[in-house]
């Protein structure tokens, strides 16, 4: 369409609750893989020296753990490259057969009380926790810690943020903190 030209058609946002995006993603992907997780998860665009940071932080005597929204098939792959936990959502095995159960969908006070029963297992104070998040899903979890750091996020999520970080290496974003500890 040309710059200035009118639509009859109007954009609408959509925003979705967790189990709404839950649900749109069982629909999209009934028809995903094994191979087709692998392959997504191999293609991601990570941060890099995600693997040296966390292993610096087992070095250390600390933990690591990977609360996300996203399907647990996806997350718990990231225990493999040092992540001492790592929850998503409870989706279906792929190929879905089956529908999706709402009390495995996580949302974001879920990812609260998660940590909350990491700090106990781990035998952590909430006081000695870092929260690193980039949506306003980690908003929650952000407030119930001390430190905290927004990387790659919209403004709404630095802003309740202790430090902020805009770039693709995990380590320069742990270094915030270490740094200042």
């Amino acid at each position: 369409m040309k710059q200035g030209a009118r639509s009859s058609h109007r954009r609408h946002l959509v925003f979705l609750d967790t189990w709404g995006y839950a649900q749109r993603v069982h629909g999209l992907w009934g028809e995903l893989t094994e191979a087709h997780v692998v392959a997504a998860f191999e293609g991601a665009p990570w941060l890099r020296r995600i693997r040296h940071t966390w292993a610096e932080i087992r070095e250390r005597g600390e933990y690591c753990a990977v609360v996300s929204l996203s399907p647990s098939f996806f997350v718990e792959r990231l225990l493999a490259w040092g992540a001492h936990a790592a929850y998503g959502s409870r989706f279906p095995a792929v190929p879905f057969t089956e529908p999706i159960d709402p009390a495995g969908i996580l949302t974001p006070a879920a990812k609260v009380e998660i940590a909350e029963r990491l700090c106990v297992e781990f035998g952590v104070a909430r006081a000695d926790c870092v929260a690193y998040g980039d949506s306003l899903s980690d908003a929650e979890l952000f407030a119930v810690v001390p430190v905290s750091v927004a990387i790659n996020a919209d403004r709404r999520l630095e802003g309740l943020a202790t430090h902020s970080y805009l770039g693709r290496d995990l380590w320069d974003a742990y270094e915030l903190v270490r740094r200042a500890r």
